[in-house]
């Protein structure tokens, strides 16, 4: 069964309850950032395995998909050598590419993220630490709490040979480890073309940050992030 979820379903013009959540933000982002943090107190390992950084400055890009992209997106904006960020879709064709075709599941695509990124500031493994570590949960099959699909997979688009090898070794690597109580079910896929979102889904905390899916779900992510990350955050 296929269930779109909150990050589909929640309607944006509820203007009532958002500015009733706006007031009782600061109580429910530290209620959920708790919980997400005894959630995932496990720390996670560099890769035995990365790209080292290189001498000079470059742009070279990543996809995963980690559920609903909002929250993926917003992680991976507050990273330094991280240049752009943009949610959409992948695994399927331009034909579904749309957020109505991949809602229903049979589309092949996943929500998905492209990272465009300076290699000489942050490397592939440390994008990949991340993504394991706060972006999403590596272990659920086809859904992330509340969204429920294959379009919510847990998947890595490599882009070539090196991006595949480092990606495959590290998830060995975490699963000899235990490093999480179930096996990592993150789909290992070369990246056929990514297809952006529609427009109204970009930078979608930025413009909502008290939408209700986004304080329950997707602050804790960024609180999380900067507890257990600082050295990897953006300069103010």
């Amino acid at each position: 069964m296929v269930s779109k979820g909150f990050c589909n379903t929640m309607p944006l013009r509820d203007f009532a309850f958002v500015r009733f959540l706006a007031r009782a933000l600061p109580i429910v982002a530290l209620s959920a950032g708790t919980l997400a943090c005894s959630a995932s107190s496990a720390t996670t390992p560099d890769p035995l395995t990365d790209v080292a950084l290189t001498s000079t400055a470059g742009k070279q890009t990543a996809v995963f998909a980690g559920g609903c992209f909002w929250g993926v997106e917003a992680v991976f904006e507050h990273l330094k050598g991280v240049e752009d960020v943009v949610s959409g879709y992948a695994g399927g064709d331009a034909s579904t590419a749309n957020y109505e075709a991949v809602g229903s599941g049979r589309s092949g695509h996943a929500e998905a993220v492209i990272i465009t990124y300076d290699p000489s500031k942050i490397t592939y493994g440390q994008l990949l630490k991340v993504f394991f570590q706060v972006a999403h949960d590596p272990t659920q099959l086809n859904r992330q709490g509340p969204d429920q699909g294959p379009q919510y997979r847990s998947a890595i688009f490599f882009t070539d040979g090196e991006q595949k090898r480092v990606a495959q070794t590290y998830i060995e690597q975490l699963d000899k480890a235990r490093v999480f109580p179930e096996p990592i079910v993150t789909q290992l896929a070369p990246l056929q073309k990514f297809y952006p979102a529609e427009s109204y889904h970009q930078d979608f905390i930025k413009l909502n940050p008290a939408h209700p899916y986004v304080v329950f779900h997707d602050l804790p992510k960024l609180a999380q992030l900067d507890r257990q990350f600082p050295d990897l955050l953006k300069k103010p």
